[in-house]
Protein backbone atom coordinates (compact mmCIF):
# COMPACT_ATOMS: atom_id res chain seq x y z
CA UNK A 1 0.00 0.00 0.00
CA UNK A 2 2.53 2.46 0.97
CA UNK A 3 4.80 1.43 -2.04
CA UNK A 4 1.75 1.99 -4.67
CA UNK A 5 0.87 5.60 -2.52
CA UNK A 6 4.73 6.44 -3.20
CA UNK A 7 4.67 5.76 -7.33
CA UNK A 8 1.41 7.89 -7.27
CA UNK A 9 3.16 10.59 -5.45
CA UNK A 10 6.09 10.45 -7.65
CA UNK A 11 4.15 10.21 -10.97
CA UNK A 12 2.05 13.13 -9.73
CA UNK A 13 5.35 15.10 -9.06
CA UNK A 14 6.46 14.42 -12.26
CA UNK A 15 4.04 15.68 -14.11
CA UNK A 16 3.56 19.10 -12.28
CA UNK A 17 7.58 19.26 -13.13
CA UNK A 18 7.41 19.13 -16.68
CA UNK A 19 6.59 21.98 -17.94
CA UNK A 20 3.02 22.78 -19.70
CA UNK A 21 3.19 23.57 -23.38
CA UNK A 22 0.81 26.92 -24.01
CA UNK A 23 -2.24 26.48 -25.98
CA UNK A 24 -4.42 28.83 -27.63
CA UNK A 25 -7.09 29.36 -30.19
CA UNK A 26 -7.68 31.64 -32.82
CA UNK A 27 -11.05 31.79 -34.98
CA UNK A 28 -10.46 33.84 -38.38
CA UNK A 29 -11.62 34.08 -41.49
CA UNK A 30 -9.75 33.86 -45.24
CA UNK A 31 -11.89 34.05 -48.40
CA UNK A 32 -11.30 32.10 -51.38
CA UNK A 33 -12.17 31.19 -55.31
CA UNK A 34 -13.55 28.60 -55.89
CA UNK A 35 -11.84 26.17 -57.71
CA UNK A 36 -8.39 27.77 -56.78
CA UNK A 37 -5.65 27.05 -53.84
CA UNK A 38 -5.57 29.82 -51.42
CA UNK A 39 -2.28 29.87 -48.23
CA UNK A 40 -4.40 29.38 -44.59
CA UNK A 41 -1.17 29.53 -42.97
CA UNK A 42 2.58 29.59 -42.97
CA UNK A 43 4.40 28.86 -39.64
CA UNK A 44 8.53 29.59 -39.80
CA UNK A 45 11.19 27.16 -37.57
CA UNK A 46 11.86 30.03 -35.69
CA UNK A 47 11.83 29.95 -32.22
CA UNK A 48 11.06 33.17 -30.14
CA UNK A 49 14.87 34.34 -29.83
CA UNK A 50 14.83 34.06 -33.61
CA UNK A 51 16.89 30.80 -33.73
CA UNK A 52 16.48 28.10 -35.32
CA UNK A 53 14.61 25.48 -34.33
CA UNK A 54 12.32 21.89 -35.43
CA UNK A 55 10.14 22.23 -38.03
CA UNK A 56 6.83 23.18 -36.96
CA UNK A 57 4.18 20.55 -37.08
CA UNK A 58 0.19 20.97 -38.15
CA UNK A 59 -2.32 18.31 -37.89
CA UNK A 60 -5.62 18.67 -39.42
CA UNK A 61 -8.23 18.65 -36.52
CA UNK A 62 -11.26 19.44 -38.54
CA UNK A 63 -11.36 18.82 -42.41
CA UNK A 64 -13.25 20.89 -45.24
CA UNK A 65 -16.23 19.79 -46.03
CA UNK A 66 -16.55 21.01 -49.30
CA UNK A 67 -12.84 21.45 -50.75
CA UNK A 68 -9.18 19.64 -49.43
CA UNK A 69 -6.09 20.86 -47.87
CA UNK A 70 -2.56 20.44 -49.10
CA UNK A 71 0.78 21.32 -46.57
CA UNK A 72 4.16 22.39 -48.26
CA UNK A 73 7.52 22.68 -46.96
CA UNK A 74 9.43 25.35 -47.94
CA UNK A 75 11.82 28.56 -47.40
CA UNK A 76 11.04 32.57 -47.42
CA UNK A 77 12.91 35.80 -45.88
CA UNK A 78 11.02 36.85 -43.07
CA UNK A 79 8.83 40.03 -43.51
CA UNK A 80 10.07 43.41 -42.30
CA UNK A 81 6.98 43.45 -39.72
CA UNK A 82 7.53 39.95 -38.39
CA UNK A 83 9.23 39.67 -34.89
CA UNK A 84 11.70 38.45 -36.66
CA UNK A 85 12.84 40.62 -39.79
CA UNK A 86 14.93 39.88 -42.87
CA UNK A 87 15.30 36.09 -41.23
CA UNK A 88 15.48 32.94 -43.51
CA UNK A 89 13.47 30.64 -42.57
CA UNK A 90 12.05 26.85 -43.24
CA UNK A 91 8.38 26.76 -43.31
CA UNK A 92 5.66 24.28 -43.10
CA UNK A 93 2.35 26.26 -45.12
CA UNK A 94 -1.13 25.33 -45.50
CA UNK A 95 -3.15 25.29 -48.90
CA UNK A 96 -7.07 25.15 -49.24
CA UNK A 97 -8.45 24.96 -52.34
CA UNK A 98 -12.72 24.42 -52.72
CA UNK A 99 -14.57 21.64 -55.05
CA UNK A 100 -14.40 23.25 -58.39
CA UNK A 101 -17.68 25.15 -58.69
CA UNK A 102 -18.41 25.73 -54.78
CA UNK A 103 -19.12 28.83 -53.48
CA UNK A 104 -20.39 29.17 -50.05
CA UNK A 105 -18.90 28.75 -46.48
CA UNK A 106 -16.64 26.29 -45.40
CA UNK A 107 -14.62 25.85 -42.45
CA UNK A 108 -11.33 24.04 -41.49
CA UNK A 109 -9.43 23.38 -37.91
CA UNK A 110 -5.56 22.73 -37.56
CA UNK A 111 -3.85 22.50 -34.39
CA UNK A 112 -0.01 24.32 -34.95
CA UNK A 113 2.90 23.26 -33.06
CA UNK A 114 5.22 25.72 -33.58
CA UNK A 115 9.36 25.33 -32.91
CA UNK A 116 9.15 26.62 -28.65
CA UNK A 117 6.59 23.78 -28.80
CA UNK A 118 3.54 26.00 -28.19
CA UNK A 119 0.36 24.77 -29.88
CA UNK A 120 -2.40 27.23 -31.60
CA UNK A 121 -5.68 25.79 -32.76
CA UNK A 122 -6.69 27.74 -36.06
CA UNK A 123 -10.62 27.67 -36.88
CA UNK A 124 -10.35 28.89 -40.08
CA UNK A 125 -14.15 30.18 -41.52
CA UNK A 126 -13.66 30.29 -45.53
CA UNK A 127 -15.66 32.48 -47.44
CA UNK A 128 -15.65 30.69 -51.33
CA UNK A 129 -16.91 32.98 -54.27
CA UNK A 130 -17.47 32.41 -57.84
CA UNK A 131 -14.41 32.14 -60.38
CA UNK A 132 -13.96 35.64 -61.67
CA UNK A 133 -13.27 35.01 -66.05
CA UNK A 134 -11.81 38.52 -66.77
CA UNK A 135 -8.50 38.19 -64.23
CA UNK A 136 -5.08 38.36 -65.26
CA UNK A 137 -2.86 35.84 -64.81
CA UNK A 138 -1.28 35.67 -61.30
CA UNK A 139 1.57 34.11 -59.69
CA UNK A 140 0.77 30.14 -58.62
CA UNK A 141 -1.04 30.21 -55.79
CA UNK A 142 0.60 27.32 -53.89
CA UNK A 143 3.83 29.09 -54.08
CA UNK A 144 4.97 29.96 -50.56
Amino acid sequence: MLLARSATLLAAGILLATPALAQTTVTRSETATSGKSVRLAIVPNLKKDCSSGPMPEIRVSGAPKNGSLITKVGKIKTPAKYRCPGKEAAVQAVFYQSKDGFTGSDEVTVDVKDSDGNVQTQNIKITVGAAKTDTAPKKDATDL
